[in-house]
């Protein structure tokens, strides 16, 4: 059965020596589609490169991550559209709030933001969205355009059920990373995910990080990899108390509905 992982930041350097190598082994598990994320405008020329080696696997978005908001000013959204225009990603992100480290300031993330967020709307592209220790103005934000957003989704989800609420309740997409594989630090994470419905819901790695604490045998550099997805789906179906390849059918179609 086909999976896509909605979360490969192959930019890395973590990556840069052995990256074909690391999309075939995932190819060999029945990773057949990843979603390569972006963090910062110049990853695009990279972003692309990668896309261009494996054109019927890889969505790939644009976008600007809160710890990299102080980079994006009035000059930004211009720039922004216009590699739209040139190149049009499969959605707008990683964006969104970060006040766990706060790289950039509060203000210039909600700034970046919400100029994202109507950047996306107004090219009819699916929002991407990063969320950590911030969920009230992030959800705040979300809120006032909701009747204009049609397809976002809230990656690597961690948060309360009341958070997954307002996020369910707001028609958004939640996706679940290895994070979901340490009992001992998420009892009320792996209890509330049986609250999301099975097809708003959508799997990832986020590799190289977040590698699952409860792999059987871990790689000596500690990396994350997409192979790796198929021990997070078993995880996930676990808790959900659903078939395990249920599970992968239905997060493989709700991936490629939300980026194509």
């Amino acid at each position: 059965m086909n999976i896509c992982d909605i979360a490969c930041n192959f930019t890395s350097d973590r990556f840069a020596s052995d990256l074909d190598e690391v999309i075939n082994r995932a190819l060999k598990k029945n990773v057949k589609n990843f979603a390569l994320l972006c963090s910062e405008l110049k990853e695009i020329n990279k972003i692309l490169e990668i896309k261009d080696s494996y054109p019927s696997n890889i969505f790939y978005t644009y976008g600007i991550h809160p710890h990299n908001a102080n980079t994006f000013d009035s000059n930004s959204i211009p720039l922004l559209n216009n590699l739209i225009s040139d190149r049009r990603p499969n959605a707008i992100g990683e964006i969104g709030l970060d006040y766990f480290r706060n790289h950039s300031s509060q203000e210039e993330q909600i700034f970046a933001f919400e100029e994202q967020i109507k950047i996306a709307l107004d090219n009819g592209l699916p929002i991407y969205l990063h969320q950590r220790d911030a969920h009230d103005d992030f959800i705040n934000l979300l809120k006032k355009y909701k009747n204009d957003i049609k397809k976002g989704v809230v990656h690597c989800f961690t948060g309360t059920k009341n958070q997954l609420d307002e996020y369910l309740n707001m028609d958004l997409y939640i996706g679940l990373t290895g994070w979901i594989c340490d009992e001992r630090r998420n009892k009320e994470l792996r209890e509330s995910i049986k609250s999301i419905p099975i097809d708003r819901l959508m799997i990832e790695t986020d590799s190289p990080y977040l590698i699952p604490r409860n792999l059987p045998s871990k790689p000596k550099n500690n990396r994350n990899e997409p192979m790796y997805i198929t021990h997070i789906a078993d995880e996930i179906a676990k808790l959900m108390n659903v078939d395990k390849n249920k599970l992968i059918e239905k997060t493989y179609n709700n991936s490629i509905r939300f980026f194509t």
